[in-house]
């Protein structure tokens, strides 16, 4: 992974100011902005069982694809 030398450097400023490594923060920011924090909560309350909820996740993708023409 590369990162922009003057994000890395706040990285690192964040890391200093709260007895982080670099990883961790860069980590924590990821989880936070694509709202695995939140996932994490609702899979934690999910009663599906887990066939039933694969089988709910392929029904959804397959109503959001286009149709094929014959």
């Amino acid at each position: 992974m590369t990162l922009d030398e003057e994000v890395l450097k706040w990285v690192k400023v964040r890391a200093a100011r709260m007895g982080k490594g670099d990883s961790e923060v860069i980590e924590d920011a990821l989880r936070r902005d694509l709202g695995l924090e939140l996932l994490d909560r609702l899979w934690s309350k999910n009663q599906l069982p887990e066939d039933q909820a694969a089988g709910l996740a392929v029904e959804a993708q397959h109503s959001r694809r286009p149709r094929r023409r014959r």
